[in-house]
């Protein structure tokens, strides 16, 4: 039997257990979840006594994606939305290179601070240009599927 492992998944993959677990946590917080009213669990105390605690929709729809990178084997870094993030660390979360990502900087596409030589991101910032991407992604290939099916 391993070591309980503590250090976190930024940095790591979960193993076996810890992928069960999250499944079956996932499983139990899905049961309770009820259409935009969150979920409420029932937790035994080390002293016997139940506690009840009610998720709001938003905690309990963020408790269950972590739950899913998880339990799918996936590791995940959570990045505060205030957070100033270097451009590798941007880069990495874009997915792309850190030459692009500086280009992207540099035609103003991501707006950025300069703190002496080095540039900093914001992440609501790099969170916004990654959502204007995305829409702008999706609109294309909602384009290209009404193309395709005209040809048809």
């Amino acid at each position: 039997m391993s070591a309980i492992r503590k250090d976190a998944f930024a940095e790591r993959l979960p193993d076996d257990v810890e992928i069960k677990n999250a499944e079956q946590l996932r499983t139990i917080i899905a049961s309770q979840l009820k259409s935009d009213e969150g979920a409420r669990l029932s937790l035994a105390q080390p002293t016997g006594e139940i506690e009840t605690i009610a998720l709001s929709p938003a905690l309990a729809a963020s408790f269950m994606e972590v739950l899913r990178l998880v339990s799918t084997g996936r590791g995940f870094r959570m990045i505060p939305v205030d957070a100033e993030l270097t451009t590798q660390e941007a880069a990495d979360c874009l997915n792309v290179s850190r030459p692009y990502l500086i280009k992207l900087l540099e035609t103003g596409k991501i707006p950025h601070i300069k703190t002496g030589r080095h540039r900093k991101v914001r992440a609501s910032e790099l969170f916004a240009y990654k959502h204007k991407r995305d829409e702008t992604r999706s609109a294309a290939l909602n384009d290209l599927a009404v193309l395709d099916a005209d040809l048809l």
